[in-house]
């Protein structure tokens, strides 16, 4: 995997120019408290801790304060945004979320599900894939800030030969993002479902026939079992036919499927929670199952995958190396706040953070106790801030 340093460095410096005495005071005073660092970093769930739909939690703009010096400890204490959404680069959601939230955020505090492919560019940044998940071709336009080159959607095969799928109809601004494509002529080496699908029967329709042709949508399914008659020879009878030639190594391939976000349901404005990716992960599966006598071999990012805490503490100690200017040999204690106890709870347990389960979102208690056991249960947000630096001011 790239470092997550790169992903850091691509954001834009401040340019010198002139400023108030009053800003240059301020500056210093922030650059100050910083080389001081705190005991403690916090990593934040968003749907259910910070926001409910597009309405920010009362609690979480009052967490915030406390993160920005309105504490015991009075420093600023760093924190990043890890969250199995997405769908959109991390510049807009950057922007989004710092109005929504009323703090001024930056990109490289916002990992969202899909925000690690950025470190397996140098593995497809050239090959021709397939993105999945977002409207019309708002995932294309992702994947390309990413690096990607070669990007397609299920739109642009809809596009390219309508009778993939007859019981839709491109919209006219769905047909104005495709892109003009003979997939028969593009090998498709690895399908990203970035974000939730808008069109779950149409993009399970392509992911078949994109594996099961091993990258060739239209061209013969190379699962389908060999008449008896047509059956390989046995080995002693093979080892003198020839070789197959250079020109033919990499061919028939089996194509990478990567899911970035396993939640099968997440809470929004609605009063039950809504089906995720994980729920079209699953639909893909069952009907791929009922196909081919097997499910398909996946590789699965987002919480509470190991690969994705593993990159957000990355992303963290690059951010508090950014902030004091130098190295950090070790990073603080870092606490997660989230609200699934299946994906933030179950992920934090596993990195070794200390856990922070609030009630804003899916858990649920008259379900009972919660299948992960956290550190601690808090009303909100606030409550859970306000607990974990009491934990660390009675270490001192």
């Amino acid at each position: 995997m790239l470092a997550a340093r790169s992903m850091l460095r691509s954001v834009p410096r401040s340019h010198a120019v002139a400023r108030p005495a009053a800003f240059l005071f301020r500056s210093i005073q922030h650059e100050a408290q910083q080389t001081r660092l705190p005991p403690l970093v916090f990593t934040f769930d968003i749907d259910g801790v910070l926001l409910r739909g597009p309405h920010t939690i009362p609690a979480a703009r009052r967490a915030l304060n406390m993160l920005n010096g309105a504490n015991p400890m009075g420093v600023k204490i760093p924190f990043i945004l890890l969250t199995n959404g997405g769908g959109v680069g991390e510049e807009a959601r950057r922007r989004k979320l710092s109005s929504q939230l009323g703090v001024e955020l930056h990109s490289n505090q916002i990992v969202q599900a899909h925000t690690i492919l950025k470190s397996v560019v140098h593995k497809y940044g050239d090959e021709h894939v397939l993105v999945l998940g977002g409207r019309n071709d708002e995932i294309r336009k992702v994947a390309e800030g990413y690096g990607f080159k070669n990007v397609y959607t299920s739109l642009d095969v809809l596009a390219w030969k309508p009778e993939v799928w007859p019981f839709h109809e491109l919209t006219a601004e769905e047909r104005a993002s495709t892109k003009s494509v003979d997939f028969l002529q593009i090998p498709i080496s690895a399908i990203f479902v970035f974000h939730d699908p808008r069109n779950w029967s149409l993009d399970i329709q392509v992911i078949i026939d994109v594996i099961r042709s091993r990258g060739l949508i239209g061209g013969p399914y190379l699962d389908t079992p060999v008449p008896a008659d047509q059956q390989p020879l046995p080995q002693n009878a093979r080892e003198h036919e020839p070789s197959s030639t250079s020109g033919d190594k990499g061919k028939n391939k089996p194509v990478e499927l990567v899911f970035c976000n396993p939640d099968l349901i997440w809470k929004s404005d609605f009063p039950q929670p809504r089906l995720g990716q994980g729920a079209f992960r699953e639909a893909f599966q069952t009907v791929y199952k009922e196909l081919v006598g097997t499910t398909y071999p996946i590789v699965q990012y987002g919480k509470p995958t190991t690969a994705t805490y593993e990159f957000a503490e990355r992303v963290l100690r690059d951010r508090l190396e950014e902030l004091r200017g130098e190295r950090i040999e070790q990073l603080p204690t870092v606490y997660m706040v989230g609200d699934n106890p299946e994906s933030d709870i179950a992920g934090a347990n596993g990195a070794g953070w200390p856990s922070i389960l609030v009630r804003t979102g899916v858990y649920d208690p008259a379900q009972g106790e919660p299948p992960h056991k956290p550190t601690y249960i808090a009303e909100d947000v606030e409550e859970a801030v306000r607990w974990a630096i009491e934990c660390e001011m009675r270490r001192k």
